[in-house]
């Protein structure tokens, strides 16, 4: 399950993990309204569960509540890869000094969680992870022990993170460690990191996908699933009770068993086919 930017902040800055100031807003008239509240420059972001909003036109910088407003009028009810835009987010602008990447998530074959940073932020991690893997510092905390005071360090000077920052980095990485964990995540990202010039740290962006299989501890957190954002028939296989993704192909698939079903739409790419979907009906087929 995926949360909303501005909801993944929230988790953040209850883990004391400092936020811009920001406003959620529906209208283009409560985006000027929280234009005006923030005051000075502010950004307007499509609140989407999408990648790309940027190149898609979903991000826009505003000098004035007017221009806010008119920004938002633009961006509400677009289109995304498929996902209409309902919400925009308006949130103060900060003079950027630089900018980190800060993600976590599991690593199957270590069979434990995997914390990265990298000093290339603001862009697509896959690209510097595909380019140039060394550009990345990665560490794998002990599930018990969690990330520890020295693991952070050692991902800092691992990452070329400068020696006046190396502190405040260590500490964030150790806080959003701790939010993984308490919410069962399976994915939470801050890209980018900002250094602002006056040397204050801020998540500027932030994702947080959480593992479906343990929203049952976290009612409060179920609660922000935005259905509008995912695929009606994934929606309706959820509700009865199967596994279901939907891809780009021609060829439909109905399978019983998760990995039976991987294998068949590996089977399907090998010889020359596009499958239309992940589907496993399961045990009580």
């Amino acid at each position: 399950m995926k949360l909303h930017e501005y909801q993944a902040k929230q988790l953040l800055a209850r883990a004391a993990i400092s936020v811009p100031d920001g406003r959620i807003a529906t209208t283009p008239e409560e985006a000027e309204a929280a234009a005006r509240a923030i005051g000075g420059k502010v950004v307007v972001k499509a609140q989407v569960h999408a990648g790309g909003r940027g190149k898609a036109g979903g991000i826009k910088v505003a000098k004035t509540p007017a221009e806010a407003r008119e920004h938002a009028s633009a961006i509400l009810h677009m289109q995304i890869k498929g996902l209409r835009v309902r919400k925009v987010y308006v949130e103060r602008g900060a003079a950027i000094a630089k900018e980190l990447y800060l993600g976590i998530t599991l690593d199957r074959d270590r069979r434990r969680p995997v914390v990265m940073l990298s000093t290339v932020g603001g862009v697509d991690i896959e690209e510097v992870a595909a380019a140039t893997p060394e550009k990345i510092a990665r560490g794998w905390p002990d599930p018990v022990l969690g990330l520890l005071p020295y693991q952070a360090r050692a991902l800092c000077f691992d990452a070329g993170v400068p020696a006046e920052q190396r502190s405040a980095v260590a500490d964030i990485a150790q806080r959003l460690y701790g939010v993984y964990v308490k919410t069962d995540a399976s994915l939470i990202e801050i890209n980018p990191l900002f250094v602002t010039k006056d040397e204050h740290l801020l998540a500027l962006d932030a994702k947080i996908t959480l593992d479906d299989n343990a929203l049952f501890r976290h009612q409060e957190l179920a609660g922000l699933r935005d259905n509008s954002q995912e695929h009606p028939l994934e929606l309706e296989a959820g509700r009865i009770g199967i596994s279901y993704v939907g891809l780009s192909g021609t060829i439909g698939c109905i399978v019983k068993g998760a990995g039976l079903a991987m294998a068949t739409n590996d089977i399907i790419k090998l010889h020359g086919g596009a499958p239309a979907n992940f589907l496993d009906v399961g045990g009580g087929a």
